[in-house]
C-alpha cells in the first residue's frame, strides 16, 4: 500500500492579468484570483486512482503563503487524506534550489514515502526543474513527463510520450515522477468531498520547523532573481479588409508585403 506525497501549487489564474510587483520583481499574487494548478489536479487524480487500486494514503504538500489553503482544500475535497502546508513570510521570492530544499524536509516529516507525484511545471514559473532537482536532493529515482504510470509491488513504471514515440521508464520505489496534460482526467469534488475536506489535518509549518534558517531562503539569497521587467506591449488593432469581389487579392498583396508569402 503505497504512501504517496503529492506536491501541489496555488497559481494566479490564466483568465487573470498576471504581473510583477514594481518593489522587487517579484510575481504579486495578491492582484489576480488564485487556483489549484491544473496540472497538479492531474497529479491528486493519478495518486487517488493509485491509493483506490492498491490503498495507501495520499499527503498533500505545499509551500506558499496563507492563501495557499484554497488550494490544498481543493485537493482534500477530491479525496487526498491529509495535507502538509509550509507557510513563512521568509519564502518570499525563494529561487528553484530553495523551493526544492524546502520541499525535501517538509517530505522528510512523512513517515515511509514511496512515492512523489508532480507536474511537470508550474503555470506561473514554468520552470519545470523542481521535480527532477528534488529526485537528486532526495537520492530517489526520476521518471519524468509521465503519461501512464503502472505500480507492481516494489517498482514503478512510467510510459513518457516523446516527439520520437513514447519510452518505457521503470524503477524500485521511492521514487519521485512528474505528470503530463494527457495522464488522466481529474475529477470534481463532490458536496460529501467537500464538507469531508474540512475535517482533514492540515500540518502548517515554518521554516524553522523544518530546521533551515530563514537566512538560507527567501529573495536576498536566492540563486536567481529578477532585475527588470517590462509590461508587454497592447496588441494592435489588426487591418480590415473590405471584399468588394478583390477581397482575396487584397490579403495576398498584405501578406506579400509583410513578407510572409
Amino acid at each position: 500500500m503505497p504512501n504517496i506525497v503529492v506536491l501541489v501549487k496555488q497559481v494566479p489564474d490564466t483568465y487573470s492579468e498576471r504581473k510583477l510587483s514594481d518593489s522587487d520583481h517579484t510575481l504579486d499574487r495578491e492582484s489576480a484570483d488564485a487556483v489549484l494548478d491544473e496540472i497538479n489536479e492531474r497529479a491528486v487524480e493519478e495518486a487517488l486512482l493509485i491509493k483506490e487500486a492498491q490503498g495507501g494514503e495520499v499527503t498533500v504538500l505545499s509551500v506558499g503563503p496563507d492563501r495557499a489553503t484554497e488550494a490544498i482544500r481543493k485537493a482534500l475535497s477530491m479525496g487526498a487524506d491529509k495535507a502538509i502546508h509550509v507557510s513563512d513570510p521568509a519564502l518570499h521570492g525563494a529561487c528553484l534550489l530553495q523551493t526544492t530544499k524546502v520541499l525535501a524536509a517538509a517530505i522528510g516529516k512523512v513517515d515511509s514515502v514511496d512515492l512523489v507525484i508532480a507536474g511537470n511545471e508550474a503555470t506561473d514559473g514554468r520552470g519545470g526543474t523542481i521535480p527532477a532537482m528534488l529526485a537528486e536532493v532526495l537520492g530517489y529515482p526520476q521518471l519524468t513527463h509521465a503519461r501512464k504510470v503502472t505500480i507492481d509491488g516494489g517498482a514503478i513504471t512510467v510510459e513518457r510520450e516523446t516527439d520520437a514515440g513514447l519510452t518505457h521508464l521503470q524503477a524500485n520505489l521511492p521514487a519521485v515522477i512528474s505528470v503530463g496534460e494527457k495522464i488522466n482526467e481529474p475529477r470534481y469534488p463532490s458536496f460529501k468531498g467537500i464538507m469531508a475536506a474540512k475535517k482533514k489535518p492540515v500540518d502548517t509549518l515554518t521554516v524553522a520547523d523544518l530546521g533551515i534558517d530563514a537566512s538560507e531562503v527567501g529573495l536576498a539569497s536566492a540563486s536567481s532573481a529578477v532585475l527588470e521587467a517590462t509590461p508587454k506591449p497592447p496588441r494592435a488593432a489588426g487591418q480590415r479588409v473590405e471584399d468588394a469581389g478583390d477581397g482575396g487579392s487584397k490579403i495576398a498583396a498584405y501578406l506579400v508585403g509583410e513578407k510572409l508569402i
